[in-house]
């Protein structure tokens, strides 16, 4: 089964709704680039009004170590997710599980980086080109995606109700993660996108 992740979460509203849909994880922005990054107040409260087993995923972009380290003792993230050029050892510094983000809007080009992270719990392939932010809205080819990828594979990129169980079927994902797709604004989630997103990927599975 496909797992699901809701990115950009910034209000607790949102983030029941996603866990009562039946997301698997949720996101939380911390860096200072994104136009959904929340406060670590706000972020505390999200996390305290979740059910048990919806991970959540504490997400940076070349920042600061410090910012990193108060953002898990703070907020307590299951996982750290990192979208910028930080390498792995660097990721792997603070002790705690994490993905990497592959920036695939170079095309094949980028495949080569999918070897560069053997401490990451999975490598998460967006669409944005490198340097830029996720969250874009960019589809890549999906049909790039190697087998034999050792990490788990985490899909994203302008994925939405329309596109995603296509994407599934070419890419065979560990898990899909989306963001603008099911927005009405940046950090502002659509409740009939978010519904139509998640029967998508459920009807995806079943294929």
């Amino acid at each position: 089964m496909t797992r699901i992740k809701c990115c950009g979460m910034t209000r607790i509203e949102d983030a029941l709704l996603a866990a009562r849909l039946g997301a698997d994880a949720i996101g939380l922005v911390f860096t200072a680039r994104s136009k959904r990054r929340v406060a670590l107040a706000r972020a505390r409260e999200i996390v305290a009004a979740l059910p048990p087993f919806v991970t959540t995923v504490a997400l940076f972009m070349d920042d600061d170590a410090d910012l990193v380290r108060q953002v898990i003792d703070e907020v307590q993230p299951g996982l750290l997710q990192f979208h910028g050029d930080e390498n792995d050892d660097w990721c792997a510094q603070f002790g705690h599980p994490f993905l990497k983000a592959i920036a695939m809007g170079e095309g094949a080009a980028a495949l080569t980086r999918l070897n560069d992270y053997p401490h990451a719990e999975g490598l998460l392939l967006d669409g944005h080109g490198s340097g830029e932010a996720g969250g874009s809205g960019k589809v890549f080819d999906w049909s790039l995606l190697p087998d034999g990828v050792a990490q788990p594979v985490i899909l994203a990129g302008g994925l939405h109700a329309g596109n995603v169980g296509a994407a599934i079927r070419v890419a065979r994902p560990w898990a899909v993660d989306v963001a603008s797709g099911v927005e009405s604004a940046p950090g502002i989630k659509d409740p009939l996108r978010l519904e139509a997103f998640i029967r998508a990927v459920r009807a995806a599975d079943t294929k």
